[in-house]
């Protein structure tokens, strides 16, 4: 066990208050059952693509992949979902007391995505430095809104991003350095698709995701971008910033050959995925000022076809055998 988790008190502050409604800590511990059809059904209802993408995965491992994901998406709304700055590092604070807690004193969790997350921690053997992680980055989110570089993007990737690509890799049971540079580099390509993606909605945020470095080298100005003016500078620089993170994509999908077919199927449903908005943005000419570039249905039915068909024949041609590399 970590000794982080073993170096905290056994009492955290659990309440949550301020935090919307849904995570509101319950006054009783809810049974492993309960905390954990709690999990599955915002893992269900609240992210569509991640609900197909269980389903390529093996039977057993889905509890897991819930309780992972209901941690991170509790994590990101509270910083998110809540309008007061002072309130949602708060929350966090809380929320990393309460990580803590599970890690060293399971029997006093009562929050369901803590409950239904315990057995994971203990069956996958996780370790709390990825949760811890993705805190931070959310922590981050409330005080560093504007990032200089890709160096810095690439930096809040490790945090924001990159931890995610590893709890899926931990809970499927692989834990060489090979397979978590890989994840890395597809989970910091998506991560930034979804910020060239969303460069009008996060201005709303008051975030800029846009590096400045990519900006001065193109001659962009914030200014320009809060009027969201477009020209061929914005134009060069966004097809730049497109090129570099499909390159990332491309690099970690070498890890589809290095896995399962279940969790192949999966990762490169994600990999595709990252592709998709690329494609969706360079379809709209690079101007994601005029509005935000969307997957269309028809394109998601194709993804989701090939992932398909991509599982379809490992059943029928199972061509490599898990690689599994636990140790003894």
């Amino acid at each position: 066990m970590s000794a982080l988790a073993n170096a905290m008190p056994a009492a955290a502050d659990d309440h949550l208050l301020g935090a919307p409604k849904l995570y509101l800590t319950p006054s009783a511990r809810p049974s492993l059952a309960e905390a954990r059809a709690w999990c599955k059904t915002l893992a269900t209802t609240h992210y569509e693509n991640f609900h197909v993408a269980t389903f390529f995965l093996p039977a057993a491992l889905r509890p897991h992949f819930y309780s992972v994901y209901a941690f991170c998406r509790t994590s990101d709304d509270l910083g998110d979902e809540v309008a007061d700055t002072a309130t949602a590092t708060r929350l966090l604070a809380e929320w990393r007391a309460m990580l803590q807690q599970c890690f060293a004193h399971p029997e006093l969790s009562r929050h369901p995505v803590f409950v239904a997350l315990q057995p994971t921690i203990v069956e996958c053997d996780l370790p709390i430095q990825p949760f811890d992680d993705l805190i931070s980055a959310f922590e981050q989110d409330q005080v560093y809104t504007h990032h200089e570089s890709l160096a810095t993007l690439e930096h809040y990737s490790g945090y924001s991003a990159n931890p995610v690509g590893r709890l899926v890799l931990l809970v499927s049971g692989y834990r060489s350095e090979e397979l978590m540079q890989l994840s890395d580099d597809i989970c910091t390509g998506l991560q930034l698709a979804n910020f060239y993606q969303d460069v009008v909605e996060d201005r709303a945020r008051g975030r800029r995701y846009i590096p400045a470095d990519a900006m001065q080298r193109f001659g962009v100005t914030d200014e320009q971008l809060i009027a969201r003016r477009f020209d061929a500078n914005v134009r060069a620089m966004m097809e730049f910033l497109v090129t570099d993170a499909r390159a990332r994509l491309t690099r970690g999908q070498r890890i589809t050959d290095l896995v399962s077919p279940d969790l192949a199927s999966t990762l490169q449903l994600f990999v595709n995925g990252g592709y998709a908005i690329l494609d969706a943005i360079a379809a709209q000419d690079y101007d994601t000022l005029r509005s935000r570039p969307v997957v269309t249905k028809v394109a998601k039915l194709r993804l989701l076809g090939g992932a398909f068909l991509g599982k379809l024949g490992s059943i029928l041609l199972p061509s490599r055998a898990p690689r599994k590399d636990r140790p003894a």
